[in-house]
């Protein structure tokens, strides 16, 4: 690999590309620790100091601490996430998206300009409620010149580090956007690292918990790149078929069905969902409410960390089939491939191929869908009955493993253009 690695560094344009990914990388981690005006930093502190796992916890994950320490890059790139999420499902249920996203390139660009403008909007709204509600206290002065630079400086950073995704897309190598929350994920590690290393020479744990941990971090890892990589190969056979003096069909083919067909989205909505009582009693302090959340729907609560890791998964398994459903529509991809004389070997064309299709998904689903909300919680268990501080949680691993795959193939291509030997073999 480390040969691969300094072919790949010889080539010029490659070179280039990932200088200029590590360039774009820099400056987010600057941006990332310039602190919005007007803020006391020690409230922030107290604040945090007994944060508890909830939603606040994932933004200050990916946001790489930014979150935490109220910078301009607070709010990370969430809201674009968020915005595509939304426009992902607008697209199947409004005719007009859903045309645009057939135009081919021409549409894919009004769509993405839609996108960002529903980024700057939620950008905006978030910007001021957690202004005016969670990080209330922090602010120095409450008037409305300074609410407005507070959100105006963190909608501008949202902006900004979409557009800084945009140029990594454009000029270095992988999905920018995706890169940019794999930097805020990794630049976790080394905290957590040092803290687990405190911990250990302190005394407060032992190293063969460290050990035990690395082992089942490791049988985590492969397995989650074997699920994002996992498909089932539905072979298709086109008949033949003359028109004018040429011959067209008659070649195989086949539909890859992916046993995690919905990514992470189902985590992200399942953790949305069931953290937002957690996250509301950041703004309620105290009462019955609070009480009763932090017991039974904490992951550190007593039965909490039960209770909220069963509907945890419950919901995960749940999200994954709702987003299939929406991604993948077996009965038209059994009218296109009978429209164009497809079929698969043994199935009949129309009705029997998409409930074949439908019940091949469901039972891949399922496997997907567990092994998820597995991975998803087992981070939350492991953290619970163990002393070490290293919170990798089960989303931000499928993020971080889900983007480094994807980086690989493009540099893999990349090095097979030029007839290299890639990291594929």
């Amino acid at each position: 690999m480390l040969s691969t690695l300094r072919n790949a560094w010889k080539i010029p344009d490659l070179r280039k590309r990932i200088l200029y990914t590590l360039m774009m990388f820099a400056i987010f981690r600057i941006g990332a620790n310039i602190p919005v005006p007007g803020i006391n930093k020690a409230y922030l502190q107290s604040l945090f100091s007994n944060e508890g796992g909830g939603l606040l916890s994932f933004f200050n994950f990916i946001s790489g601490g930014a979150f935490e320490n109220f910078t301009i890059f607070a709010l990370s790139i969430s809201p674009y996430i968020t915005s595509s999420i939304i426009m992902n499902l607008l697209t199947i249920a409004i005719p007009r998206l859903e045309a645009l996203a057939k135009e081919g390139e021409e549409g894919r660009k009004k769509i993405t300009q839609y996108t960002r403008y529903g980024t700057v909007i939620l950008a905006v709204i978030q910007a001021i409620g957690i202004s005016l509600g969670l990080f209330r206290g922090a602010l120095i002065s409450t008037d409305f010149w300074s609410v407005s630079v507070v959100v105006i400086t963190l909608t501008a950073g949202t902006a900004f580090l979409m557009w800084l995704g945009e140029q990594i897309t454009e000029n270095g190598i992988g999905n920018g956007i995706s890169l940019i929350i794999f930097a805020g994920i990794v630049s976790r590690l080394p905290i957590g690292a040092y803290q687990t290393f405190q911990k250990i020479r302190l005394g407060e744990a032992s190293i063969i918990s460290l050990i035990l941990f690395c082992i089942v971090a490791i049988i985590v890892i492969a397995g989650v790149i074997a699920i994002q990589q996992g498909t089932r190969k539905i072979p298709v056979q086109y008949a033949k078929r003359v028109v004018g003096r040429k011959m067209y069909g008659g070649h195989s083919t086949h539909i890859p069905l992916k046993v995690n067909q919905a990514g992470v989205i189902p985590v992200i909505f399942a953790m949305s969902l069931l953290q937002f009582p957690l996250t509301l009693t950041y703004f309620f302090e105290g009462g019955g409410f609070s009480d009763f959340v932090s017991r039974f729907l904490s992951p550190t609560g007593n039965p909490g960390v039960w209770i909220y890791n069963l509907l945890y998964a419950l919901l995960i398994i749940f999200f994954t089939y709702f987003y299939t459903a929406v991604t993948f529509n077996p009965i038209e991809v059994a009218n296109n491939m009978k429209q164009n004389g497809g079929f698969i070997p043994g199935i009949r064309p129309g009705k029997p191929t998409s409930e074949y299709l439908q019940k091949t998904l469901t039972r891949l689903t399922l496997a997907g869908a567990i092994f998820l909300a597995g991975i998803a919680i087992l981070p939350t268990l492991a953290l619970s009955f163990s002393a070490l501080q290293i919170r990798f949680g089960g989303t931000a691993l499928i993020i971080a493993i889900g983007v480094a795959l994807e980086t690989m193939k493009q540099i893999e291509a990349q090095m097979v253009m030029r007839h290299y030997q890639g990291f594929l073999k």
